[in-house]
């Protein structure tokens, strides 16, 4: 197409149409009765037949036709649209014929973006130029040769499914260098309601796509998303008088009155609900799209490496192909197909609350997503979680959030169903709620995520994982109520974290730091960092060492969330410099060092009646002794998702540990706190006595007798069980995974034990990781007296108490060469 913004003078031949158009607009935009897309509608209809009246008064020949296309073709034209017009013709015309038709348009004052061409020369542009073959997709005729506008569309839409497996990624291709240029229209203050990602533009690209027959985008509200950003636009073409598309700040307020909208924060809301749906729309079709691409490529492949002796073999060997699946177990109902988590076949979402959090938290941690219609089911299926929830939902939600980035698109495919406003009630008052300042750079919610997203990058700097996450996707949510956030985010969080299953302490630990999550900054940044009250302050609000820990990384993570502008190098260092000057106050004042987390098994209580029962025995038949007990937080619902109570005892010897964790590992057994502790029941030797509690990976739990059989075998050197392990992780499939902090290995401060050296590993939890350490603690020849196992989410922090063979503490030297051990030993 081709725009004339300054048209030259006209011929004397030209005139006005038939019609008084520039009139007939000013009444229908002055009639309050037509809105939106009526409006729209009635105006493409009066240009039609403006246009068709100045065909008829052009004289035009037979074979010519009046052709709208673009935003005209679909019979959307707002206020200050331009007027896209294809003059198609059979051959050769008189040059004076589209002067006749277009300066009356011009002396309307209406933008007109024209073209006069053939058929063929229409294909002809439209291969060259992807944007004027997805204006002619729409193709609508107004006036003259109605065949010849039939041909066109049949021709162009032919061309388009033709073509489309090498235009749809070029589409594609230009649809994310608009995004970079415009950003997301779901989180801008001044959105652009056409070109940003999520736009109209994006909508137009889904209808393409539809037209390739290739996929076709997700329908649930995507109509009424596409109407009401056409109905924004409209009024703020009315509004500003001007044919722009930029929502800004100062048009705002009047825009919303135009639409009967309480105010701008409302209008805002609107529209980036609509944006995120034609988003996620987005995401979902073009995945299909590729998995599409994909498969044609690889059958093409396929055939190109056959020789069939008859035709008609390629079509029954891609039939087979295509049927061929290939599904890969993610965890329990959870599998990976084609690039996505899906339910496996056996799932029942019905019988299963926790589904859908733990294929949210599955499909992260592989950096995969949900499937479209995996989340649909989810959403019609599931029933709610009981409250308070189950241990399993809770530690799912923090796997999900701990998955860092692969979260975010996860995330966006529960929020786009509805399934995290039924998990958490609260969202609802901060999803897609503006931020009035130039510092944010995200919406309430997705600030939230974000946070969580930074969180999960410093997991190994907190000893509890699990509330640093919580905390950080919580720790704003008071921003949807009336008066300080802070306060109102403090009481929220405590009913959210009841609801969600953590035990008193845990809650008000929560409660403090969403309470407090900008006291850090706010005093270094404020305050004299050298005044003792100053530290005063913090030691005071914090209370404990491991509370000032998380505070801080969700203070970080909260302000590198929020954009460049709310941290820099030199917050970070006022920041710090505080959190240190505090930390020793603390650590002066003979505060023990926080070791050892919540959900470990306690290793100081009495030995329960069972377990001195399993420790006779083990010391009587030197053999493992165990008992196996499922645990459940719902009645109702299967019990091997909770866990299970494993309580072993053997008598002690060298490498123990490590051995035992390896064939939990090989029966894929999953550690999710264990305790550890000696005892020598009838005074004839020393038995370890392991408290575990253990889920299986998939499906159901290994019988008691096989696995004690399996400790048996390993314990006397039958079963190797590292190279079981090596052998398995070598046929399993490699996945894409996701990015994990490194493992972090430490040795506990003087006092955390005076009869031991206390090791502190902080890893990303991985099948047989506890193996791995034992191994290396074995290797470096110490002994492991007592540990405090704990897997938080996705995260492990795990206590060693060791002493050298004779019993005693490490010396300083001596730990760090062990800590170094371990460290190498996790890579």
């Amino acid at each position: 197409m081709t725009t004339d913004a300054n048209p030259p003078s006209p011929p004397a031949d030209a005139q006005d149409g038939p019609t008084d158009y520039g009139g007939a607009r000013a009444r229908l935009f002055a009639d309050p009765s037509v809105t939106g897309a009526e409006r729209r509608a009635a105006l493409a209809a009066l240009t039609d037949r403006w246009l068709s009246g100045l065909l008829t008064a052009a004289d035009a020949p037979p074979g010519v036709a009046l052709v709208a296309v673009g935003g005209y073709g679909r019979g959307e034209l707002s206020p200050r649209s331009d007027l896209d017009v294809l003059l198609l013709h059979e051959g050769p015309i008189d040059s004076a014929l589209p002067e006749r038709i277009w300066y009356p348009v011009w002396d309307n004052a209406a933008a007109l973006d024209h073209s006069v061409r053939t058929v063929a020369e229409a294909r002809s542009v439209a291969a060259e130029d992807l944007k004027a073959q997805l204006g002619l997709l729409d193709a609508r005729h107004i006036a003259g040769d109605g065949a010849l506008t039939a041909s066109l569309r049949s021709a162009v839409l032919s061309d388009w499914r033709a073509t489309a497996a090498t235009r749809l990624p070029e589409l594609h291709e230009l649809c994310a260098e608009r995004a970079e240029r415009h950003g997301e229209l779901s989180f801008l203050l001044e959105p652009d309601l056409k070109e940003a990602r999520g736009g109209l533009r994006d909508v137009v690209a889904l209808n393409a796509i539809a037209a390739s027959w290739l996929a076709d985008a997700p329908r649930d509200g995507l109509e009424a998303a596409a109407r009401r950003l056409s109905d924004v636009r409209d009024a703020l073409h009315l509004t500003t008088g001007r044919a722009t598309d930029r929502l800004s700040l100062q048009d705002q307020d009047q825009v919303a009155a135009a639409l009967g909208v309480l105010d701008a924060d409302t209008l805002l809301r609107q529209v980036y609900e609509c944006a995120r749906t034609v988003s996620y729309a987005g995401d979902v079709t073009w995945r299909a799209v590729e998995r599409v691409l994909a498969a044609r490529s690889a059958r093409g492949r396929r055939s190109s490496r056959l020789t069939f002796p008859f035709s008609g073999v390629g079509r029954g060997t891609g039939a087979v192909a295509r049927g061929a699946v290939e599904r890969r177990p993610l965890a329990e109902g959870v599998v990976e197909q084609d690039g996505e988590a899906v339910l496996a076949q056996g799932a029942r979402p019905a019988n299963d609350p926790v589904l859908p959090l733990r294929a949210a938290a599955a499909a992260a941690q592989a950096g995969l997503t949900i499937s479209y219609a995996t989340v649909r089911r989810l959403a019609a299926e599931a029933r709610p979680l009981p409250v308070p929830w189950p241990d399993e939902a809770r530690e799912q939600l923090v796997t999900l959030l701990g998955a860092g980035e692969a979260c975010v698109p996860v995330w966006e495919a529960l929020e786009a169903e509805g399934l995290i406003t039924r998990l958490l009630p609260d969202w609802e008052r901060v999803r897609c709620r503006p931020q009035r300042n130039a510092v944010h750079r995200w919406t309430v919610d997705r600030h939230l995520v974000e946070t969580a997203v930074r969180a999960a990058a410093m997991t190994r700097r907190v000893a509890r994982p699990d509330l640093l996450l919580v905390a950080a996707l919580l720790h704003d949510i008071g921003k949807g109520w009336p008066g300080d956030h802070s306060e109102a985010g403090e009481v929220i969080v405590r009913d959210v974290a009841v609801r969600m299953g953590f035990d008193h302490a845990d809650t008000e630990t929560l409660a403090l730091l969403v309470r407090h999550h900008l006291t850090l900054v706010d005093t270094a940044t404020r305050r004299d960092p050298d005044d003792p009250a100053t530290v005063d302050l913090i030691t005071k609000v914090v209370g404990t060492a491991s509370h000032l820990e998380l505070l801080h990384a969700l203070t970080e993570a909260d302000a590198t969330a929020t954009g460049p502008a709310a941290w820099s190098s030199w917050r970070a260092s006022l920041v710090d410099g505080l959190v240190g000057r505090a930390a020793a106050q603390l650590a002066g004042g003979g505060q023990p060092p926080a070791f050892g987390v919540g959900g470990a098994h306690p290793t100081d209580a009495e030995p329960t009646a069972e377990e001195e029962r399993l420790a006779i025995e083990a010391a009587r038949t030197q053999g493992p002794a165990l008992s196996l007990h499922a645990r459940s937080d719902l009645e109702s619902f299967a019990t091997e998702a909770m866990g299970v109570d494993l309580t072993l005892a053997i008598p002690d010897r060298p490498g123990l540990l490590g051995t035992v964790a390896g064939v939990l590992a090989l029966h894929r057994l999953t550690v999710r706190a264990a305790g550890l502790r000696e005892l020598d029941p009838i005074g004839v030797g020393a038995v370890l006595l392991i408290s575990w509690t253990v889920t299986a990976e998939f499906g159901d739990l290994p019988e008691a007798a096989r696995l004690r059989a399996d400790l048996r075998r390993a314990l006397e050197g039958s079963l190797d069980v590292s190279r079981k392990l090596a052998e398995r992780d070598a046929a399993a499939p490699r996945r894409r995974g996701i990015s994990t902090p490194p493992p972090v290995v430490s040795v506990a401060p003087g006092g955390a034990s005076a009869t031991a050296t206390v090791l502190e590993v902080r890893a990303h939890d991985a099948p047989g990781l506890l193996h791995r350490i034992g191994r290396a603690l074995d290797e470096a020849g110490v002994r492991v007296r007592t540990a405090h196992i704990s897997t938080l989410g996705a995260d492990a922090v795990d206590a060693f108490y060791v002493t050298d063979p004779a019993g005693r503490p490490l010396a300083q030297q001596r730990a760090a060469e062990v800590a170094a051990q371990v460290q190498a030993a996790l890579g």
